[in-house]
């Protein structure tokens, strides 16, 4: 592979230092209102309106901001909280857990590791599996829906 290629290789991979350092502009142009609300101002949806509080179709549930896989159906639950909740990451390394003292309360924020936005809160009243429930945000989420047949 010559120079030319590997430099075209690299620019089409997506740089996490690149995601990171997005402007509020950009962000917004890649973003609808709310998810911008949610994933770059720490926002919250309100319980039971989110698209996915109630999806039980099976798949990848993938940042919003940046496509990385975040969460799998496969843990997925229903805690009664109206919103999408997990009770681990697809991949530990895939998200990010900080001290959110905002509002008064004490409680463990969620971002994308990769992009660093805005997924919602980590409480410890989960199921037994772990006793974690993450708690996320549809307007941080998209889904990949499993195709039949495939094994995620």
């Amino acid at each position: 592979m010559n120079n030319d290629s590997a430099e075209e290789l690299n620019k089409s991979q997506s740089d996490p230092a690149q995601e990171k350092a997005k402007s509020d502009s950009e962000w917004r142009e890649e973003l609808d209102p709310e998810q911008f609300h949610v994933l770059r101002e720490k926002g919250t949806e309100r319980a039971f309106t989110g698209k996915y509080w109630d999806l039980k179709d099976a798949g990848t549930y993938r940042c919003a901001a940046c496509g990385e896989p975040l969460f799998s159906s496969d843990t997925k639950y229903d805690s009664g909280s109206g919103w999408p909740s997990f009770y681990q990451p697809a991949d530990a390394a895939s998200v990010k857990e900080l001290a959110d003292h905002s509002h008064g309360m004490i409680r463990t924020e969620v971002t994308c590791a990769k992009c660093d936005s805005h997924l919602g809160h980590v409480f410890p009243d989960g199921p037994p599996q772990t006793g974690l429930r993450y708690c996320v945000n549809s307007a941080s989420l998209d889904f990949e829906k499993q195709e039949e047949g495939d094994a995620e």
